[in-house]
């Protein structure tokens, strides 16, 4: 009947305790950071074709480019920084994990045979209790930190935001993987055409050249018509060869984007067929929802809040409930026999007086953390803002560019057409249609590399913007307590939607 009481007596305690129980240091409230109320760069500039948002997750399928959709399919599954960031947040998760662990008490069992022998010098010994005793022990011990002041649940929510930010790191990485490989993928096709528009003019210099022999063996061209001619060819012949050392070095890049060795990846030369698609910037509030890393750094300050709280439950007393129960004999014949049982209960409490300043710096070096947190999240703002500003402009800028130079190469051609036949009619020298031909060249290339720009300004957007992502599909708790280590995507665990 004693035991019972003191049984009910220490659940009894341990019940008050934990309805007493408070979370030490400040909770979590999001931090203010600059938003203006629209784009500058977007005054004045309208889309296309405007649409309520950027595609979900494959945002590169707008671009209507099913080697590039091959490729991108290619990059969240061998991707090896990809590979680094998912295997960082599942690690992440399991800190989480580990940490909520610590809401239950420990519970551990053993078993030990002890033989030993008391000095005959000992003096408190018993004669009868003089000799070789051996001992037969079998505990089941428990024991419960109750988490009175919150040290627990603040580590909990820190881990769990720290889990967050590692998967809101993850969808970054994946990003801008996928926005560096549509970049090089255009820019390999821009370099494609430029050599087929090299290759053109070789093609028509060559012509250009025997016309010129010609009107040389016949006496009507000089013989600086002919050098001029061959000079013309043979440059534009290295031009296109030299472009060829660019587009093999973006194509080992793609190689390494997609998880393989340059000596097993190869792409098929292709002209440049893909034109910016309209991309709706939204409003400026909203990007601090849609981009992965803005969402990174909320979640590290949520995380470092937490570690606040931690520090400041160091200055409490630590209560711990424990609790034993086990068998133990001489003989072991009556080891396991009730009258061997043993058990007891109660709880404990510790309190550390002097630390020397540990726990001062420890709670200084939190608040530093969380304001050091804080700073690069509204850096981290602003320069997302800027970045959409700067595509902004440089899709707005160069789509009137383009509209001017696709004129310039009208022209140039042109030219080309009138100066040939005034030279074959013998008006002019061949130095006037090496000029029309060069400038003609160079504005074609020159077309060409305002498209590559206006496609890689447009991806760079779709990435300013977060490329259809969303802070919704943050891993929750359910996500984070899963213990699979499969590779699916963080985001998939709490969005339905396909990405």
């Amino acid at each position: 009947m004693i035991s019972k009481q003191h049984s009910d007596s220490g659940l009894i305690i341990a019940t008050g305790l934990l309805l007493s129980a408070c979370t030490v240091g400040p909770d979590y409230v999001r931090p203010d950071a600059q938003k203006p109320a629209a784009y500058k760069e977007a005054e004045g500039w309208k889309v296309a074709a405007p649409q309520d948002a950027i595609a979900r997750g494959k945002w590169w399928e707008m671009y209507g480019d099913f080697e590039l959709n091959a490729l991108m399919a290619q990059v969240q599954i061998a991707n090896l920084n990809v590979a680094q960031a998912e295997a960082a947040y599942r690690q992440a998760r399991a800190v989480a994990q580990a940490a909520r662990a610590a809401y239950f008490p420990t519970l551990s069992i053993g078993a030990s045979v002890t033989r030993s022998a008391q000095s005959k010098n000992l003096g408190r010994a018993l004669p009868s209790q003089i000799g070789t005793v051996t001992d037969y022990l079998l505990p089941l011990d428990l024991t419960w930190e109750l988490d009175l002041w919150g040290r627990v649940r603040r580590n909990v929510e820190s881990q769990r935001a720290a889990a967050q930010a590692s998967a809101a790191d993850y969808e970054n990485i994946q990003l801008s993987a996928q926005a560096e490989l549509a970049q090089d993928y255009f820019l390999l096709r821009a370099l494609d055409t430029q050599k087929q528009l090299l290759e053109a003019s070789v093609a028509a210099f060559n012509k250009s050249l025997q016309l010129t022999k010609n009107r040389y063996a016949g006496g009507v061209a000089s013989r600086a018509d002919v050098a001029q001619a061959e000079t013309q060819l043979h440059t534009t012949q290295a031009q296109a060869i030299d472009v060829t050392v660019q587009r093999a070095q973006l194509e080992h890049a793609i190689a390494i984007l997609i998880g393989k060795a340059p000596a097993e990846f190869s792409l098929p030369p292709a002209t440049l067929a893909a034109l910016p698609p309209p991309v709706p910037p939204g409003v400026p509030s909203a990007l601090l929802e849609r981009r992965p890393d803005i969402a990174a750094a909320e979640r590290r300050i949520a995380a470092a809040n937490a570690q606040i709280g931690v520090a400041i439950a160091a200055y409490y007393p630590t209560v711990t409930l424990g609790a034993s129960f086990g068998f133990e004999s001489a003989d072991a014949a009556k080891w396991l026999e009730w009258p061997s049982h043993f058990w007891s209960i109660g709880p404990s409490i510790s309190q550390t007086v002097f630390d020397a300043g540990l726990r001062r710096a420890q709670t200084a070096q939190a608040r530093a953390a969380y304001d050091q947190n804080v700073a690069f999240y509204r850096q981290t703002v602003l320069t997302g803002f800027r970045e959409v500003e700067d595509n902004i402009a440089a899709l707005r800028i160069l789509e009137n560019e383009a509209q001017v130079q696709a004129d310039a190469v009208k022209a140039a051609e042109e030219s080309v057409s009138l100066t040939t036949n005034q030279y074959k009619a013998g008006v002019v020298s061949y130095l006037n249609v090496v000029v029309a031909q060069t400038a003609a060249l160079n504005n074609e290339v020159t077309a060409v590399s305002i498209q590559n720009r206006r496609l890689a300004a447009s991806v760079l957007l779709i990435k300013a913007l977060g490329g259809g992502w969303d802070a919704s599909m943050l891993p929750d708790d359910n996500a984070l307590a899963r213990t699979d280590d499969s590779r699916a995507p963080p985001a998939q665990a709490t969005d339905s939607k396909p990405k």
